[in-house]
C-alpha cells in the first residue's frame, strides 16, 4: 500500500468510528444533563410544596396548643365571636377632654 491509500484506510477504519462514538457519547451526556435538570426542578417544586404544607400544619398545631392550654372560656367566646357578624364601628370624634374621663 502506498502512503495516501494507507492514510485513507486508517481514517476510514479508525477515524470515522471514533468520530461517531464521540458524537454518540456527546448526545448521551447532553440527554443525561437535561434529565438531571428536570429532576432537580421537580425536586425543588416538591420541596416548596412540602414547606408550604409544613407551614400550614404548624399553624394548625399552634391553634390546637392554644385551645388545649386555654381555660375554655376564652375559646368559647372566640368561637361565638366568629359566628356573629362583625358590628360596624362608628367613627365619631371624641373630644380629648371627654376621652380622659
Amino acid at each position: 500500500m502506498n502512503g495516501p491509500t494507507a492514510v485513507m484506510l486508517a481514517f476510514v477504519v479508525i477515524g470515522l468510528p471514533t468520530l461517531m462514538l464521540t458524537a454518540a457519547f456527546n448526545r448521551f451526556f447532553k440527554f443525561r444533563e437535561k434529565k438531571l435538570e428536570v429532576e432537580a426542578l421537580n425536586a425543588a417544586e416538591k420541596a416548596a410544596q412540602y414547606a408550604s404544607r409544613s407551614h400550614e400544619l404548624e399553624e394548625r398545631v399552634r391553634v390546637l396548643e392554644q385551645i388545649v392550654t386555654d381555660g375554655g372560656a376564652q375559646t368559647a367566646a372566640q368561637i361565638e365571636a366568629l359566628r356573629t357578624p362583625p358590628t360596624r364601628i362608628s367613627r365619631r370624634r371624641v373630644p380629648v377632654d371627654d376621652a380622659a374621663n
